[in-house]
């Protein structure tokens, strides 16, 4: 007998087992139901992110590529979004109130400065997703932030912080909630 019968076969057995105990007849989730739940879906309002809401949206379509636990969408209209994105003449940075919530700025300052807006975007949402600045780093960091230098225009994570997405989001949420400090603002 193979690992998936002798799986389905336990299952069965308890179900029958519970059952006649007079408990709950429930079926094991399959493999294919606990990879669909495990996306945790993170709406985001760009509505005040003015010229850079196309950086904000490709930073977000970012992630999406990149984790499969997390997944940004704009927030639907009468709905309240958990990130909102905001422009101001500040340096980029980010508010988080717990994980996967906040508010991130697109500061205009370091665009001004040659930052890649897109790159930005990306590095903001990663703090909102429960990333830390890595500086100095190297570009190939997406949290290196600013310590990259004006000529990186890396917007993606590389596989370390991919995978701590990953792990902060992938089935743990009561866990990892607890481990992202509340009110925490990021400044790159």
């Amino acid at each position: 007998m193979n690992v998936p019968q002798l799986t389905s076969g336990l299952a069965a057995a308890l179900t029958v087992t519970f059952s006649l105990m007079g408990g709950p007849a429930v079926a094991a989730p399959s493999a294919d139901t606990d990879r669909d739940l495990a996306a945790r879906v993170i709406t985001y309002d760009a509505g005040g992110a003015a010229e850079f809401r196309s950086a904000v949206d490709r930073g977000a379509a970012i992630w999406n590529e990149s984790v499969d636990a997390v997944e940004l969408r704009p927030v639907s209209a009468g709905q309240r979004a958990n990130i909102r994105v905001l422009a101001d003449n500040g340096w980029p940075r980010a508010i988080t109130t717990s994980l996967g919530n906040g508010t991130v700025y697109i500061g205009r300052q370091a665009v001004d400065e040659g930052h890649n807006t897109i790159r930005i975007s990306s590095h903001e949402l990663g703090h909102i997703l429960g990333l830390p600045d890595r500086k100095p780093g190297p570009c190939s960091s997406l949290m290196s932030g600013s310590s990259a230098g004006t000529t990186c225009t890396n917007a993606y994570p590389n596989t370390a912080e991919k995978a701590e997405v990953e792990g902060s989001f992938g089935g743990a949420f009561a866990r990892t909630a607890a481990t992202v400090p509340l009110n925490t603002v990021t400044v790159d």
